[in-house]
């Protein structure tokens, strides 16, 4: 039964509303068939084992994939070691610590809100972007906004030159795309995942390189030059992190943006509740955390030790999928779960994960989408969909529309 409802997840059919099939995960919090992976699909069970040291994020303590017949192999053949998203304390903790003293506190306090004024020209342009372009009868909002916008901005954070910024939308797309565990992907079709990586890999090596000789004020400087309490970072380690901040930094933001307005347009009557007031941008963007989250579940998480959840006893070395999606629309935690409510009161969502692995750059993703919705909201004139469902994204943890084909009757200064 679980396998089966698993394997109805990961079908593309059903990529425009999971969220039914959830609800029939729901009904046995911890599922397992005696094969494959223990699944977990209830809130407060899904919260308590992301801040549980007895689960592993490691990979290499995997017993075997073989076991796990909906197990993607996305990290075969790359040329990019594990990201600090990858790896446990310690290891996780000396470089995640490395990692944010440019960008947040206690160090950097002030990163995300000085790039406020800066992001905000980036979501004008790309606006004014869309008057040039014209027609205004048949706009993608992936294409034209919510895909160059975070790519634009994770660039300019990390110092990749402009005129490079293009080329990681396919390295984005592709390696993105690999990480869907999905059973019946062709396995000779790993190799193209596996060459976006060696690309990325090669040229951030070259970036970091060359910051180290020559050191500027962005984030991939710091990585490749500080040297602070926990040391510095050697060259592969900067590697693998500059590449998890422009992935991970990009596809979630992507999804969140366009599910965002996906979500707006579904309920006009709050898309101009926040044209009227722009900091309803701040609830709205909660609500869509737990409401339609960019990263739908976490597949692939390991016990350390035996454990028991909700009266299951899970052995040593088992599979864990966290579904994070599902425990987003728990009805023991949220009232009414189903239900798009940015009044809402206290949200307290999986959308941006939790514990020790939570959301790197949350105060990021966050900004970023208040405001690319509200300015959307605000220019947007009668905004409407031109395709519901709009066709999604194969990516069924990642999960997304790939084009969001709307109109409008103009666009205000």
């Amino acid at each position: 039964m679980t396998q089966a409802i698993l394997r109805e997840i990961m079908d593309y059919a059903n990529r425009a509303d999971p969220y039914p099939l959830y609800e029939k995960l729901r009904e046995t919090p911890v599922a397992h068939d005696g094969d494959g992976p223990y699944v977990i699909s209830t809130y407060y069970e899904i919260q308590s084992l992301l801040h549980d040291p007895r689960i592993s994020s490691d990979a290499a303590n995997l017993a075997s994939t073989a076991s796990d017949p909906l197990a993607g192999g996305e990290e075969e053949g790359t040329t990019l070691p594990p990201s600090f998203l990858k790896l446990d304390p310690p290891d996780h903790d000396r470089l995640r610590r490395m990692t944010n003293r440019p960008f947040g506190p206690p160090h950097s306090p002030h990163k995300v809100h000085d790039m406020r004024d800066e992001l905000g020209g980036i979501v004008s342009g790309l606006i004014d972007g869309i008057v040039a372009a014209d027609p205004l009868d048949r706009i993608d909002l992936v294409d034209q906004f919510a895909y160059p916008f975070p790519v634009t901005v994770i660039c300019r954070l990390l110092g990749v030159p402009p005129e490079d910024e293009p080329r990681f939308h396919a390295w984005a797309d592709t390696i993105a795309a690999s990480l869907d565990p999905d059973p019946d992907a062709d396995p000779t079709k790993r190799r193209v995942p596996a060459d976006a990586r060696m690309e990325l890999g090669m040229y951030l090596a070259g970036l970091i390189e060359e910051r180290r000789k020559n050191p500027g004020d962005d984030m991939l400087s710091h990585l490749a030059t500080a040297d602070g309490p926990d040391g510095a970072m050697t060259t592969i380690e900067a590697l693998s992190t500059s590449a998890l901040l422009l992935i991970a930094g990009h596809e979630t933001t992507v999804n969140l943006i366009t599910n965002g307005m996906l979500t707006l347009l579904r309920h006009p009557d709050v898309l101009e509740r926040l044209r009227q007031d722009p900091e309803l941008s701040v609830p709205i963007v909660e609500e869509l955390l737990r409401f339609e989250p960019p990263v739908q579940l976490l597949p692939q998480r390991t016990t350390l030790s035996e454990i028991e959840v909700a009266g299951v006893t899970i052995p040593k070395g088992a599979s864990l999928w966290l579904v994070l999606a599902s425990g987003n629309r728990d009805p023991k935690k949220f009232e009414n779960p189903d239900r798009f409510d940015p009044d809402r009161a206290d949200i307290q969502h999986l959308g941006l994960g939790s514990g020790i692995h939570s959301c790197f750059g949350a105060p990021l993703a966050r900004l970023e989408a208040q405001l690319a919705l509200s300015e959307l909201a605000r220019r947007l004139e009668n905004p409407r969909l031109l395709e519901d469902p709009p066709p999604y994204r194969q990516n069924a943890v990642l999960r997304g529309p790939r084009h969001l084909p709307i109109a409008c009757d103009g666009i205000r200064d």
